[in-house]
């Protein structure tokens, strides 16, 4: 067994008081996530989207924030990648934030469903052509003979859609989580951390502090 008994520090950077966090969660988000912002991180969207299969059995991967609005966090992706299998399934998920240079994380549990083409086509066109292509050539989550195959895909399309616009695949677009419970955790000393949780009550929120 490897010891990782030795590995700890002290969390001293802020405290989350229920007092003076924002009564809207996304107030609150913002706020944070505009803290990290400035902090200058090599990815300041990387989130941790979790879902689960037919089975149950949880899956968990980094995938970038796009967007987000009072109606919930847009992010994009395969249609027929496992993550969107498992939406299909179970439209349950959650998106976990881990800002660790302010000792921060964030929870967000809501539904996830497809945003509109008109939403999925404005983004991806807003992306590098490079990306675009590797929209086409990525038949994301199935199995790959190996990274050639995958190279000589993506250098055809280029080819194809020389001098021309690449439309959006049939088979790519973005999803919305519209959230349903916020959880916001800021690191304190002694373990003793401060936990926030606001759950969905009709058109309002109800926050609490929870123990850490």
């Amino acid at each position: 067994m490897v010891d990782l008994f030795d590995i700890r520090r002290e969390y001293t950077a802020g405290r989350l008081d229920e007092t003076t966090a924002a009564d809207n969660p996304m107030t609150q988000f913002h706020a944070w996530f505009e803290e990290q912002k400035a902090a200058q991180p090599d990815e300041p969207t990387m989130m941790t989207v979790a879902s689960s299969d037919a089975n149950g059995q949880p899956w968990q991967r980094i995938l970038l924030l796009k967007s987000y609005d009072e109606s919930g966090f847009v992010f994009f992706t395969n249609y027929t990648s496992n993550k969107a299998r498992h939406f299909e399934d179970n439209p349950k998920a959650a998106l976990h934030f881990a800002w660790l240079a302010q000792e921060r994380q964030a929870m967000v549990q809501g539904t996830v469903s497809k945003i509109s083409r008109e939403e999925t086509e404005a983004y991806f066109h807003s992306r590098p052509r490079e990306s675009q292509l590797g929209a086409w050539a990525s038949d994301q989550s199935s199995p790959l003979s190996n990274r050639a195959e995958l190279e000589a895909r993506f250098a055809k399309l280029a080819g194809e859609y020389e001098g021309a616009d690449i439309p959006v695949p049939d088979h790519w677009g973005g999803y919305r989580l519209t959230p349903e419970r916020f959880e916001f955790w800021q690191g304190g000393e002694a373990r003793l951390h401060d936990r926030l949780e606001y759950t969905r009550d009709g058109q309002h929120w109800l926050k609490q502090r929870l123990n850490p």
